[in-house]
């Protein structure tokens, strides 16, 4: 049996895409332009295979360090699972469209992580083999984006850095349809993700599983 938590960020990833073609779309359409037809669904695999193996690198750090913690310390899992529970209600938010709740972490991870790396984008430059677009991609898995954020912050809750590389690895699979899509059927799934009742049903699904997860963490802070 899957993990649920495996399930949601599939899903948050799948939501989320309409975000990713908003921030990294231009680039993968770059890549494809570049490219003859022969290749360029090779590097447009292989960008988003870069990016999700940076998405799995980060999951695998944050949940090898918070188990450790937790493991030693049941009041820091259970601050974990509240922070978990808390995220889901705010990417719930955030896919309905009801308020920024993720743009703060955006900005932090700007300021942080993402002006320093940034500076590699020259070593990369141009584009012209599968490699260099793997490695591109892995690059540009490190762009400051709140979904990612979020996810991550589910990955906390994981007992082991593999289970924390896999909470990753599902989101990442669920941007996958849009970003390795291209031309018509992009636009096509683009539209999907972003109709009204798309976001409202779907959103309303992570909101309830947030809940859902503040409630047993509470049950676990009263008894």
């Amino acid at each position: 049996m899957i993990d649920p938590l495996f399930i949601s960020a599939f899903v948050m990833g799948l939501l989320g895409s309409g975000h990713c073609l908003a921030m990294c779309g231009g680039i993968a359409s770059s890549l494809q332009l570049a490219a003859d037809k022969n290749r360029a669904v090779s590097f447009s695999v292989a960008y988003n295979v870069g990016r999700a193996l940076s998405y799995m690198l980060a999951g695998a750090l944050v949940a090898g360090i918070s188990s450790r913690f937790a493991a030693q310390n049941t009041s820091i899992a259970l601050a974990l699972s509240f922070l978990s529970g808390i995220f889901m209600l705010l990417v719930g938010i955030y896919i309905m469209r009801l308020a920024a709740t993720l743009q703060w972490l955006e900005k932090l991870g700007k300021t942080l992580v993402w002006q320093h790396l940034a500076k590699l984008n020259r070593y990369l430059l141009p584009v012209n083999t599968t490699p260099k677009a793997l490695l591109y991609g892995a690059l540009w898995g490190w762009l400051p984006c709140g979904l990612v954020y979020s996810a991550l912050t589910w990955a906390l809750t994981s007992p082991s850095a593999l289970h924390g590389a896999g909470v990753m690895l599902f989101f990442a699979l669920g941007t996958f349809p849009a970003m390795v899509s291209v031309g018509l059927a992009s636009q096509k799934i683009n539209v999907f993700l972003n109709h009204v009742w798309t976001r409202v049903i779907l959103g309303s699904v992570i909101i309830w599983y947030g809940v859902y997860l503040l409630i047993i963490a509470t049950d676990r802070l009263v008894h």
